[in-house]
């Protein structure tokens, strides 16, 4: 049985699997998002072995289509191609609610891949409004989760 630990992890840390599963044929620069050298954000990777396959970040961020006033924005949640549909997203996205539970935080939002709805709503999420574009990503939808504090 193979070893699997997760950890706060380094923005630069993250940019491997984001390039190979969220900007593929892109250049590097590309993977870095605008907040991510913050103190207020945390990067999270999921190791297998000693391998990292999975990252995710949560960014201080508030959506002003909710009046909440302690958000986190999840950015950049992947996990490599051979590792998908095995339930390794779905550790990753528990250890993201935990935090945010111990941070005493209201609301998760994020923009999630049209491809990644139902993974998102199988884990209590909700979608909210139609679908829209991000140029050279594709179709997105806004979504969120709430939590009790």
């Amino acid at each position: 049985m193979e070893k699997i630990t997760l950890k706060e992890i380094n923005y630069l840390d993250t940019f491997p699997v984001r390039s190979a599963v969220l900007r593929q044929g892109k250049p590097i620069e590309t993977c870095f998002f605008l907040g991510d050298d913050a103190v207020d954000t945390t990067h999270f990777g999921l190791f297998t072995e000693n391998k990292l396959i999975g990252v995710a970040s949560l960014f201080k961020k508030n959506n002003e289509n909710f009046d909440q006033k302690n958000q986190f924005q999840l950015r950049g949640m992947a996990i490599l191609k051979e590792y998908q549909s095995s339930g390794f997203g779905k550790l990753l996205i528990k250890e993201i609610f935990n935090f945010i539970k111990t941070n005493q935080t209201e609301l998760l939002w994020f923009n999630a891949r049209e491809t990644a709805v139902l993974f998102y709503e199988k884990q209590g999420c909700i979608k909210k409004g139609a679908s829209f574009e991000i140029p050279e990503i594709g179709s997105h939808f806004l979504m969120y989760k709430y939590f009790d504090i």
